[in-house]
C-alpha cells in the first residue's frame, strides 16, 4: 500500500519554547506536503501555541503543559491512544511518542549523523521515512491572517513609515540574559544605522523585553516604533515580511525571521550558531571566537560573558553594511559576500605581535584591519610594549591589547616564560609576528600557537612560516613589509590606511587645553617635533625655531612644541630661540592626547619619528625631515604616507654612514635648509 494513502492521521509533538518550536516548523511543513490528505494534530506547549492556533493547515491543537500532574498526563495519553494515529512524529522525545500505538513513529534512538548540526536539520532528519531523506517543503504553512497584516500596515502608517522605507527590525531581548547583547550597544548601533542609511528601525520583543527596548528608545536621535509586547507572533511575522533586515540576539525572533527567509544579522555569545544560528539564505553571525565558546552553559563560568561583551558595534555594523548595500551573490542557495580569493583556513583566535616603537606599531595597523576583514568573527588580540598601548587600545578591529613589558615585568626569562604560559591559556591558533625578536618568537612557541608566521631571524626556527628578512635593503615601505606576512595566509590587503583612535577623554582634555591657552576655534595651529630616537635624525633646533617663526608670520600660526619626557630640554632650547613664544607640551601629554592635538593642527613638521605616522593616521599634513643615507632608514621605507605629506632628504656623498658617530657633523641634516622646509609648507598649505 502507498504510505501516503496509509497515513491518514498524524500526531506532531513540538517543543516547549517558542524558538525551539519554530525550528520544528520545517518538519511540520514536510509532513503536510508529504501527506496532503492526512489530518494533523499538533501538541505544543503553552508558550508556542500561538504558532499553531487557528492555522487552517492543522486540524487540531493540543496544549500540553509539561508541569501538569501525572494523573492529567495519563488521562491525555489514554485519550490520544484511542485516536489510533497512523504516524507519531515526536520531536520532544516524550513518553507519548514512545508508547502511543501507531503504524509509523519517530524513534528517540534513531542515530542522527554528526555532520547534521543545526536543530532544524536534525528535526527534518528524524521524521524522514525509510526510503528518502526529508527535504524542506517548498511552501511554508505559518498562518498570517489578513487582520494581522492589516494591523501592521495601520501601525506603520500611523508612524509615517512608507512602503519604500528600509525597515530594520531589531530584537534586543532574549529569553536568557546570557544571550543578550548590551542595550547600550544596540542603541549606538541603531543610531549609526539611522544616520548612515536613513533606516526606519522597529523594536520587537515580548513583555520581558520592555525595559530593554524602552532604554533604547530613550537614547535615539529620533522616535522609534516600539512594538515590544504589542504584537503577536503572527503580527511580528507580518512585520518581518515587510523588513529589509532583522538584527537579533539568539532568540525566537531569529528563528521566525529565518523561517520567513528574512535577511538576518544575528549576535551569538555562549550558544552554538551551528546548532541554533540563522538559516535564511541571506544571513550573517557576529561572534567572537574566544577559547571558551560555545559553552552552551546557563551561566558564564568566568562571570565575564566576554563572548558577547567583546562584540563591538563596529563588528555588527560591518555585517549590516554588507546586507544593506546588497554586496552579495547567490551561490547554491546560500548568500555569501563577493570575494576574489577564498581563504581556506578559518582561524578563530589570532595574535598579532609588534613590540618595538610607536611609529612601527602605527604602521602595522592596516594588518589589523586586513585580518578583521577576512576573519570578521575571530578573536583578534595584539601584543605591544607599554609605550604603544594608546595606539591600539580602542582600535575597532581589535578585541584585546596584550602588554609585553620587557623593560620591567617581563624583563627576566622567568617573567617571559610566565607571560608565554598565560598566553597559552587564551588558545590562539595563529600568530603573526611583525617585528622579529627572540622573546616574541619564544613566547608564541611556548604558548603552543599552532601556526606562527614571521621573519627568518632572531630564533626564526621557532616559527612555522618564515619569510626572508630583507628590510635593511629598504626596497619598500615598512607598512608593505608587514602586509607581506599576510600573503602567507593568502590575504591580499585592500586597504592601507593607518589608524589611531581618538578617545573621547582626550577630546575633552583638548577642549579644556585650548580654552586654557586661549586658542580660538579659528586659530591655526602649527605643531613642531624637534626630537627623534637618535641624534643622527635630529635637524638643528635653531632651524626648527626659525621655520616656526616664519610660518607664524606668513600664515598666522600659533606654534606648539611636542616631545617625549626624555627630550624636554631639547624642546626648551627650541622654544628659547623662537621670537614668538610657543605652547610647549613637551613631556606633558600622552599619545592619545597627542593624537587629538595633531588632529586639531593644520600642519605638522617633524624629524623622522613615530608622531609623523600618528599625524598621517589622523589626516594631518606632515613634513618629515630625514638624515642618514642608509637604505633601511630611507624615506622609501619610513616616509609619511598621507596624500599631502612631504619629506626632505639629501645625499651628501657619504660612503658609509656612521649614524650617531658621524664625523661630518651630520652634514646630511644640515644640508636641508630652512627655505626648503618653508617651500614644502607653502606647497601643502596652498594645495
Amino acid at each position: 500500500m502507498n504510505k501516503a494513502a496509509a497515513v491518514k492521521k498524524i500526531l506532531f509533538i513540538s517543543l516547549s519554547n517558542i524558538g525551539d518550536a519554530i525550528l520544528t516548523l520545517p518538519a511540520l511543513d514536510f509532513l503536510r506536503q508529504k501527506f496532503p490528505e492526512s489530518k494533523i494534530t499538533v501538541m505544543a506547549g503553552p508558550r508556542p501555541k500561538e504558532l499553531f492556533c487557528g492555522n487552517p493547515h492543522i486540524d487540531r491543537l493540543i496544549v500540553y503543559d509539561k508541569r501538569a500532574r501525572l494523573k492529567e498526563k495519563i488521562k491525555l495519553f489514554r485519550q490520544l491512544n484511542k485516536e489510533k494515529f497512523d504516524l507519531v512524529a515526536d520531536l520532544r522525545n516524550s513518553f507519548f511518542g514512545a508508547f502511543l500505538s501507531a503504524r509509523y513513529r519517530t524513534s528517540p534512538l534513531r542515530f542522527v549523523p554528526k555532520n547534521i548540526r543545526h536543530m532544524k536539520d536534525r528535526h527534518l532528519y528524524r521524521i524522514r521515512d525509510t526510503e528518502c531523506r526529508a527535504q524542506e517543503a517548498k511552501k511554508h504553512l505559518l498562518s498570517i491572517k489578513p487582520e494581522d497584516e492589516a494591523y501592521i500596515q495601520k501601525v506603520l502608517e500611523e508612524n509615517n513609515i512608507k512602503k519604500e522605507d528600509r525597515i530594520v527590525v531589531v530584537a534586543a531581548g532574549a529569553r536568557s540574559h546570557i544571550k543578550r547583547w548590551a542595550k547600550e550597544k544596540f542603541a549606538e548601533l541603531i543610531s549609526s544605522l539611522i544616520k548612515e542609511f536613513g533606516v526606519r528601525a522597529v523594536l520587537v520583543g515580548d513583555k520581558d523585553d520592555i525595559a530593554i527596548n524602552k532604554y533604547i528608545s530613550e537614547h535615539m536621535p529620533q522616535p522609534l516604533l516600539d512594538l515590544t509586547g504589542k504584537a503577536s507572533l503572527a503580527q511580528a511575522a507580518a512585520l518581518l515580511k515587510r523588513a529589509r533586515l532583522l538584527i537579533t540576539n539568539d532568540s525566537a525572533v531569529l528563528h521566525l525571521g529565518s523561517y520567513l527567509d528574512i535577511p538576518i544579522v544575528a549576535l551569538f555569545g555562549p550558544t552554538d550558531e551551528l546548532k541554533y544560528g540563522p538559516w535564511s539564505r541571506t544571513c550573517a553571525v557576529v561572534k567572537k571566537g574566544i577559547f571558551c565558546r560555545p559553552c552552551e552553559k546557563a551561566q558564564c563560568r568566568f562571570g565575564t560573558l566576554e563572548c558577547l561583551n567583546l562584540v563591538k558595534v563596529e563588528d555588527v555594523l560591518r555585517q549590516v553594511r554588507e546586507m544593506l548595500n546588497s554586496k552579495f551573490q547567490i551561490t547554491n542557495s546560500k548568500q555569501i559576500p563577493n570575494s576574489k580569493s577564498k581563504i581556506p583556513n578559518q582561524y578563530k583566535r589570532i595574535l598579532i605581535a609588534r613590540t618595538d616603537r610607536i611609529g612601527d606599531v602605527v604602521l602595522s595597523t592596516p594588518v589589523i584591519q586586513a585580518l578583521r576583514q577576512v576573519y570578521p568573527s575571530s578573536y583578534i588580540a595584539m601584543m605591544v610594549s607599554p609605550s604603544a598601548k594608546d595606539i591600539v587600545e580602542g582600535n575597532p578591529y581589535l578585541d584585546e591589547v596584550i602588554i609585553y613589558d620587557k623593560q620591567a615585568k617581563h624583563k627576566s626569562w622567568a617573567g617571559s616564560i610566565k607571560f608565554a604560559l598565560n598566553l597559552k591559556k587564551k588558545r590562539f591558533d595563529l600568530a603573526v609576528i611583525l617585528h622579529p625578536t627572540n622573546r616574541a618568537h619564544l613566547a608564541a612557541f611556548l604558548a603552543g600557537i599552532p601556526r606562527r608566521i614571521g621573519y627568518r631571524r632572531k630564533m626564526g626556527f621557532l616559527l612555522t612560516d618564515r619569510v626572508s628578512h630583507n628590510k635593511q635593503l629598504g626596497q619598500k615601505h615598512e607598512l608593505d613589509y608587514s602586509l607581506d606576512l599576510l600573503r602567507c595566509l593568502g590575504i591580499e590587503p585592500k586597504e592601507k590606511n593607518l589608524f589611531m583612535p581618538i578617545r573621547p577623554e582626550s577630546e575633552i582634555w583638548l577642549r579644556r587645553w585650548l580654552e586654557q591657552e586661549q586658542v580660538a576655534p579659528a586659530d591655526k595651529l602649527l605643531v613642531i617635533h624637534p626630537a627623534a630616537s637618535c641624534p643622527s635624525k635630529i635637524w638643528p633646533g635653531e632651524r626648527f625655531a626659525q621655520v616656526a617663526d616664519k610660518l607664524a608670520e606668513k600664515y598666522g600660526f600659533k606654534a606648539v612644541l611636542i616631545a617625549g619626557p626624555k627630550d624636554i630640554r631639547l624642546a626648551g632650547e627650541v622654544a628659547a630661540r623662537m621670537r614668538r613664544p610657543p605652547i610647549n607640551l613637551a613631556g606633558k601629554i600622552s599619545l592619545s592626547q597627542l593624537a587629538s592635538v595633531l588632529k586639531r593642527c593644520r600642519l605638522f613638521i617633524s624629524n623622522d619619528s613615530g608622531p609623523v605616522h600618528i599625524a598621517t593616521a589622523v589626516a594631518t599634513p606632515v613634513i618629515s625631515i630625514f638624515g642618514r643615507n642608509q637604505k633601511g632608514l630611507s624615506p622609501l621605507r619610513w616616509g609619511p604616507l598621507g596624500k599631502k605629506d612631504k619629506f626632505l632628504h639629501k645625499e651628501v656623498g657619504c660612503i658609509q654612514c656612521l649614524a650617531h658617530n658621524c664625523k661630518k657633523g651630520f652634514a646630511c641634516l644640515k644640508a636641508i635648509t630652512i627655505d626648503e622646509v618653508i617651500a614644502a609648507a607653502d606647497e601643502i598649505l596652498k594645495s
